[in-house]
C-alpha cells in the first residue's frame, strides 16, 4: 500500500500532539496522580436515571470504568425507562490516566422495561427483556481542578437483546417474544468526576 508510511507518519505526529515526551506519565501512587475516581454521567441523569461510577487506575496507562444506572420509575400514561446497567470499560491513556485521551474497550448488560415513550418503535409497545454486548469507544477528559474533571466519550459496539413485547398500555397484553440484534452507538457519556488521589 503506497499510503502506508504516510499513515504512520501522521499517528506519530498524532501521538506527539497529544501527549509530549517531555511530560511525565507515571508518578508514583504516594504523588499526586490520581488512583480512584467517581462518576456520574450527565446524560442519563437527564433520564432521571440514577447514574454512579468508579474508575479505578490499574497500570501506567491503563484504567477500569465501572458505570451503573439505575431507573425504576413509572410515569404519566404507563410510560416506562426502567432499566438497570452495568458497562465495564477497559481504558488504554495516551497520556496517563485521568488526563485527555483515551481509547475503550467495554462490555454491557442491562435488564430492561421500556415502552410508551417518543422513540421509534417505543410509542406504541412496551418491551420487557435483557441485552448483553460489546464496544470499543473513545473519549477525553478535561482537567477542571485538582479534584474535579469532567469528560466526554463515544462508543460503538453491538448488542443482543431479548425480549417480550405488549401493548403499551397498563397490564397490556402479551404480543410475542423476539430477538434483536444490534450494531450502533453503545456508549454516550459526559461525565462529571470527583478525583480521589
Amino acid at each position: 500500500m503506497r499510503h502506508k508510511p504516510i499513515i504512520t507518519l501522521f499517528c506519530l505526529l498524532l501521538l506527539a500532539t497529544v501527549c509530549p515526551a517531555q511530560q511525565q506519565v507515571w508518578r508514583r501512587p504516594d504523588a499526586t496522580a490520581p488512583v480512584f475516581a467517581l462518576k456520574s454521567n450527565l446524560l442519563y441523569d437527564a433520564t432521571v436515571s440514577f447514574d454512579l461510577g468508579a474508575e479505578f487506575r490499574i497500570a501506567p496507562r491503563w484504567s477500569l470504568d465501572l458505570p451503573f444506572s439505575y431507573n425504576p420509575f413509572t410515569y404519566s400514561d404507563n410510560s416506562k425507562w426502567k432499566h438497570f446497567r452495568v458497562q465495564p470499560e477497559a481504558r488504554y491513556w495516551l497520556c496517563e490516566p485521568f488526563m485527555k485521551h483515551f481509547l475503550g474497550v467495554h462490555a454491557h448488560y442491562a435488564i430492561y422495561n421500556v415502552g410508551g415513550i417518543g422513540f421509534p418503535g417505543l410509542r406504541d409497545h412496551r418491551y420487557e427483556g435483557w441485552l448483553l454486548g460489546a464496544g470499543v469507544s473513545y473519549g477525553y477528559q478535561w482537567h477542571l481542578s485538582p479534584r474535579w474533571n469532567i469528560e466526554a466519550s463515544l462508543g460503538l459496539g453491538y448488542a443482543y437483546l431479548n425480549y417480550d413485547r405488549y401493548e403499551c398500555v397498563k397490564c397490556g397484553e402479551f404480543l410475542n417474544s423476539g430477538r434483536k440484534n444490534y450494531v450502533g452507538p453503545t456508549r454516550a457519556a459526559v461525565s462529571l468526576i470527583y478525583i480521589i488521589r
